[in-house]
């Protein structure tokens, strides 16, 4: 039967990535990734095997994902064994489940490797868990980056979960952290995690108060993740 692979590549360090995701990456016939994949993770292919970039970036991207899904059933009608390689978890924030049931609608087999998601794992390693005993018992994973004509579907303002992750983030970084101090403290801790699990991770601290100006003056960059939420002070002693 054909089949696609939908791989969580990780958070960026290729350490992170799962045994069965590695190993599929190792047989793949054909690997199509993504722009936060860690290119390293690449050189585990076999030789010969078709390495196709599909990345997205705000304002340009490599192929729409209407293209995306159609190169991923002309590779499995082909026979081959394709890894649709993807970073954090296909199915929190990736476009996964779209490519599932495109793929699913072509009559085409799909397997989910799941990924350790970034929404996790950069706080974790920044020494920043997203729930603690006492402190916070719930978590909201949101996007930052919300699809055109659809951002009144998401109130920042009333998200009531004690820890708030925000994933692509940057560019409207501004907007969302108003929308939250209408109705959280001004002193509510805010942490933004640049390139996070990677040598190059930078951590900029501060509150509601201050956290974008802080942001500009540190020049931050995508990709970043920012956490709102009273567990930010525990990276104080855990870091």
């Amino acid at each position: 039967m054909k089949k696609v692979y939908l791989v969580g590549g990780g958070p960026g360090d290729p350490e992170l990535i799962t045994v069965k995701g590695m190993k599929l990456i190792q047989s793949a016939d054909v690997i199509i990734y993504d722009r936060l994949v860690s290119r390293k993770l690449l050189a585990y292919a076999k030789p010969g095997a078709e390495l196709i970039y599909v990345g997205k970036q705000a304002g340009k991207h490599t192929l729409t994902q209407e293209e995306i899904n159609q190169l991923l059933i002309k590779k499995a009608e082909e026979g081959k064994l394709v890894v649709r390689l993807k970073g954090g978890d296909p199915f929190v924030f990736g476009r996964g489940g779209e490519e599932a049931l495109a793929l699913r609608k072509h009559g085409i087999a799909v397997e989910v490797v799941p990924g350790v998601s970034s929404a996790i794992a950069v706080p974790a390693l920044a020494g920043i868990p997203v729930t603690h005993r006492g402190i916070a018992s719930s978590v909201t994973l949101v996007t930052g980056h919300l699809a055109e004509k659809k951002e009144e579907r998401l109130d920042y303002a009333s998200l009531k979960a004690e820890t708030v992750v925000i994933l692509m983030g940057v560019k409207n970084l501004p907007k969302i952290i108003e929308e939250f101090r209408k109705t959280r403290p001004p002193t509510t801790p805010v942490a933004i995690i640049e390139k996070g699990t990677l040598e190059e991770q930078r951590v900029i601290t501060g509150t509601l108060a201050d956290i974008i100006e802080r942001a500009q003056e540190a020049k931050l960059k995508p990709p970043a993740i920012t956490v709102i939420g009273e567990v930010v002070k525990l990276r104080e002693d855990i870091a």
